[in-house]
């Protein structure tokens, strides 16, 4: 899909979607999808995240839209989905971020039943990386799951979806409840306060699914499900040493503690640390590993498409109207505006 009229394009100017090829959807979120882009001049491949403005302000979500871009704006970091640029026309504000076409975990996990351990303790040492950058920069990520990690293609694991991630203070905890309840730490459903631990949890429960193909906590209703993760003991599916060293249930439990000051990942100062002397990582290169140089165990098969195709049949059966280049107002009047499109337009 090319640029709809003959203009030159100002690749000096302010970056819009007229910089861009748009080639297939990949994604989809709440408010839009996301879709591959080729960068005109670089000829370099990204991933587009488009949100719908009429979307957003209906379901009042201004405020984690413009959370999510700041938030990315501040981080750079080898496992996380980075923003490279953002802009809005019209109906639409546009992230333009790293790309990855291996798809998310969730994809693999349904695909193939469980994962195996040298692959799961691989991208738990990736994503333990990327948390602790993202906790020095005083950032929790909130809603960690295998849905929210994308492999690039060459089966190294990012973070992304930065939709519910907050700032934190060390004065003062967290209350607000946020995230997905099955991953969520017992001391956000206790709503005792909160910090930067609860993601070691959510990296816990992704993990132990992983590994197994089923949560360490569940319920039939939202109740069961609270009182599961915050009473019920860990029980450990049968036939475990078939999928997990002793060293791998050991820093699964760990993960997994209740009292988040004797949580793995959490000692104040330490935590990072804590993990990557744990035994179960003794194999892991920490330092070939943030470098990204170590061969991930799992590589996704690159010959098929690692996410949902009925994402791109959509369009094409004109269930939605598909994205398009489209020149902006020149000067959208902002005091005529609405003043949650005024808010997003201006922030």
């Amino acid at each position: 899909m090319g640029c709809c009229f003959s203009e030159p394009i100002d690749f000096d100017g302010e970056v819009n979607l007229f910089h861009f090829d748009l080639h297939r959807a990949v994604g989809k979120g709440a408010f839009g999808k996301v879709r591959v882009v080729e960068h005109k001049r670089t000829k370099k491949l990204y991933a587009l995240k488009y949100i719908d403005k009429a979307k957003c302000i209906k379901q009042k979500a201004i405020a984690n839209v413009i959370q999510e871009r700041r938030l990315l704006e501040e981080i750079d970091h080898p496992f996380i989905v980075n923003l490279r640029y953002a802009f809005q026309d019209d109906e639409n504000c546009f992230f333009v971020l790293d790309l990855m076409l291996g798809g998310d975990l969730r994809f693999h996990l349904e695909r193939k039943g469980h994962l195996g351990e040298e692959a799961v303790r691989f991208w738990v040492a990736e994503l333990s990386c990327g948390l602790a950058y993202l906790h020095q920069q005083r950032i929790i990520h909130r809603d960690l799951k295998p849905d929210n990690i994308l492999l690039d293609s060459e089966g190294h694991a990012h973070l992304t979806d930065f939709n519910v991630a907050i700032h934190y203070s060390e004065r003062r905890m967290h209350t607000s409840v946020a995230g997905s309840m099955a991953y969520m730490a017992p001391e956000i459903l206790g709503k005792k306060g909160y910090t930067w631990f609860v993601d070691w949890w959510s990296l816990g429960v992704t993990a132990w699914e992983m590994l197994f193909h089923r949560r360490p906590f569940d319920g039939r209703t939202a109740d069961q499900m609270k009182h599961s993760i915050m009473k019920d003991p860990l029980r450990v599916p049968e036939h475990v040493e078939e999928k997990c060293s002793p060293e791998g249930l050991q820093a699964l439990r760990q993960l997994l503690e209740r009292n988040p000051t004797k949580r793995l990942g959490c000692r104040a100062g330490h935590g990072f640390d804590d993990i990557r002397n744990h035994p179960w990582f003794a194999c892991i290169d920490w330092d070939r590993l943030e470098n990204k140089e170590l061969q991930p165990p799992f590589v996704p098969d690159m010959k098929k498409a690692n996410f949902d195709v009925t994402h791109e049949l959509d369009e094409f059966l004109m269930v939605e109207k598909p994205l398009t280049h489209q020149k902006r107002k020149a000067h959208p009047d902002l005091e005529k505006m609405k003043p949650e499109l005024r808010q997003l337009e201006e922030q």
